[in-house]
């Protein structure tokens, strides 16, 4: 299934999503997920995060990714993808207007507890589930 295999109901609810559960792959192969915000276009989904985290090492490594979105177990949302990290400085406005529209006024280029954030920009493959 690709990203504009999607049905209108099931786009609608990605994008409506506030949170995304996000699995990397660590250096010996096994899994770290962990929930994040995110905004979706089109078949690029970007997360915003510090850049020392674990997440981001991992998609360092290898930029292979599954993302699972909340919903209703019987249509669940789930899909495959790979991620570029890219540096805040590089981050485009229309972006940042977007997380802060979703999120109520986040502003993606604060910095954090984790040092200075990163956007980890993932390009769906394939959706596996969702419609």
């Amino acid at each position: 299934m690709t990203p504009a295999s999607l049905t209108t109901t099931a786009l609608d609810r990605a994008i409506a999503s506030k949170v995304v559960w996000l699995t990397t792959l660590r250096a010996d192969g096994s899994p770290h997920t962990t929930p994040v915000w995110f905004v979706l276009d089109g078949a690029v989904l970007s997360i915003v995060t510090g850049e020392s985290n674990i997440k981001i090492r991992n998609l360092r490594g290898d930029p292979r990714v599954s993302v699972a979105m909340e919903g209703s177990a019987a249509v669940p949302l789930v899909a495959e993808g790979t991620a570029q990290v890219i540096e805040m400085a590089r981050v485009s406005d229309a972006l940042a207007q977007s997380f802060a529209l979703k999120y109520k006024g986040w502003d993606i280029r604060d910095h954090t507890v984790d040092g200075p954030r990163v956007v980890a920009e993932i390009r769906i493959h394939r959706w596996l589930m969702g419609n």
